[in-house]
């Protein structure tokens, strides 16, 4: 396996985990880890304050 798979490896199990709310201290030292964690946490972010806004605006049109 080369770098570049390995960094698409480590970013999308760091995304995965990130969705799942997981954190694998082990691998904190891993850039690419650390990015996929930060970007599936914020994905998780997003979904659940869109849903809120809807939520909130439901009825008021």
């Amino acid at each position: 396996m080369d770098s570049a798979d390995s960094a698409l490896r480590a970013y999308d199990e760091g995304r995965a985990d990130g969705v799942a709310g997981r954190n694998d201290h082990g691998r904190g030292d891993d850039p690419d880890y650390r990015v996929g964690l930060a970007d599936g946490q914020l994905a998780v972010f997003e979904a659940d304050l869109i849903a809120a806004i809807r939520k909130a605006m439901d009825g008021k049109n």
